[in-house]
Parts: structure tokens; sequence; C-alpha cells
């Protein structure tokens, strides 16, 4: 009876063991694998996106999910015959969503940068952006300066919270308690600033613009741009085994480009002529 009790203690330390590794051999195929003949056989192709970030993939009103990145998404796929599906996801758990299988894309203001490329592989670059600091007129803050002991947002897993902890000096150590107040979506934040729970928000120039333009108080925000916050890149992630799949996008961006396709689209949501499409990398 003793060497039965021995023998199912052992039982029971080692299964979880086994269940582990077996979960770990899963992700890491997801990870490593090269899916494009799945996502072939299947016809569908699954993106990740915070769908509150506009305009690039956004609910309106009656729930429909549009966007530019929506629309540029489904033109690439629709090249190849492939069904573009959008699942929502807490962007601050994009990586991992993503190196888990769960999802095959981030296509949704993706910004690169050295941290991200660690984790994921990129497509070539679609559009730039930079990180600016919105606040209200009311307050009279004109440069990062301005925001010397008063309370800043921003996302939860966005740039902008990776280039305040880039350069703490250009802007974190101003702040009340040289720490940001973390949120999960910008119009989260931007509830905040309109009560003046906080002062500031650093986020992408892209979402500012389209977000104030849109904003029945427009005219009350202020938007700056500091000189020492390098340009971003807009480009697809992915995981680092999918060598045709990003391929394929980076080809279907290209013809976008060139026949004129991806303009229209950035004329459609900007109304702007000023898009940078990358060469690949």
């Amino acid at each position: 009876m003793k060497r039965l009790k021995n023998w199912l203690l052992i039982l029971i330390l080692i299964v979880p063991i086994f269940a582990l590794a077996g979960c770990e051999n899963v992700t890491e195929r997801a990870n490593t694998q090269d899916t494009w003949q799945r996502i072939e056989r299947r016809k569908k192709v699954i993106v990740g996106l915070d769908d509150s970030f506009v305009p690039m993939g956004f609910r309106q009103k009656n729930g429909k999910l549009v966007g530019y990145d929506v629309d540029l998404a489904r033109a690439v796929f629709k090249q190849y015959g492939i069904k573009v599906d959008f699942q929502p996801i807490d962007w601050s758990m994009k990586e991992t969503e993503l190196k888990n299988g769960t999802i095959d894309l981030l296509w949704n203001g993706y910004s690169v940068n050295p941290a991200r490329r660690k984790k994921v592989a990129f497509s070539r670059y679609y559009l730039e952006n930079k990180q600016v600091l919105v606040t209200k007129k009311s307050k009279h803050i004109d440069n990062f300066q301005g925001m010397k002991g008063k309370s800043l947002g921003v996302q939860n897993g966005s740039t902008g919270a990776t280039a305040l902890d880039a350069k703490p000096k250009l802007l974190k150590d101003l702040i009340k308690h040289k720490s940001p107040v973390l949120y999960d979506t910008f119009p989260d934040a931007f509830i905040d600033l309109n009560a003046n729970r906080i002062q500031g928000i650093l986020m992408d120039q892209v979402y500012a613009d389209y977000y104030i333009q849109h904003q029945s108080n427009s005219k009350s925000y202020a938007t700056y741009i500091s000189p020492a916050m390098p340009a971003e890149h807009y480009a697809v992630g992915m995981r680092k085994g999918d060598r045709t799949l990003r391929k394929k996008i980076n080809d279907g961006l290209g013809r976008l480009q060139r026949n004129g396709q991806l303009q229209k689209l950035n004329e459609k949501w900007f109304g702007t002529k000023s898009n940078y499409l990358g060469p690949n990398n």
C-alpha cells in the first residue's frame, strides 16, 4: 500500500510537467511554423486588433467594424481569395496572442520598434506616424516642459508607453510621480482629459488627428509634437516562422501602391497624399 501511494505521488508530480511541456511545444510550433498553406486551405486569416483605434480599426455606432487598416487588410488578401476575420484583443497582450496562435496577424496601427522586432516579424512599412502630446487649450501647455508635475495618460502596451520609457528625461521624469496613468483604450483617456483628471495624453498622431477632428469640441484641444521624438512606421506584425505570409503581404502592399489603391485609401481616411510606403525590410 505504501509503495502504491508513492507511485501515485510521483504521477501527481509528473503529469502537470508533461502537460506544461505539451503547451510549450504547441506554442513554440505556432511561433515557428510557416502557416501559409493552412491559411490557404481554410481561405481565412485572423487579424488581431484594438477595435477602438480610430481611424485604423474601430466600431461605428451601429457596431460595424471599419477603418484604414480594415480596408487595407481586405484589399491585400482579396488578391489571394482569402477572407479576413478581425478579432478584438487586449492590446497589452497582443504579442502573446500572436505567439499562442489565436491570431495570425497584428494589423492595427502597429508601430515598428526594436523591442517588438525581438518578438515578431514585420512586413514592409505602409504608413508614417509620430507620437503627439494632446492637451486642453485652456491649460496652456505648449510643450513637454508644460507637463511638469502634471498627470499624463497613455494606452497600456502602446508605442507611446514604450517611447516614454525609452527617453525618460524627455517627458517621463517631468510628469507627476514620474509615472503615467495607464488606460485600456484612448477614449477612456480622453474622458479623463476632459474631466481634468489628467492633463495630457501621449498617443499616435494618426489617432489624435482623426479623433479630435470628429469631436464636437474639437477646437478645445491642443497638440504638440516634440522634434526629439523620432518618426515611426506602421507595419503588419506576424510570427517569425511565417515567411511565406510575410512575402504575400509585402507583394500585396506593393501592388496596391503601384495601382493607386493605397493612395485612394489614404485620401479616403486622411484626405492627404502624405503617406509613406517604405521599402522591403
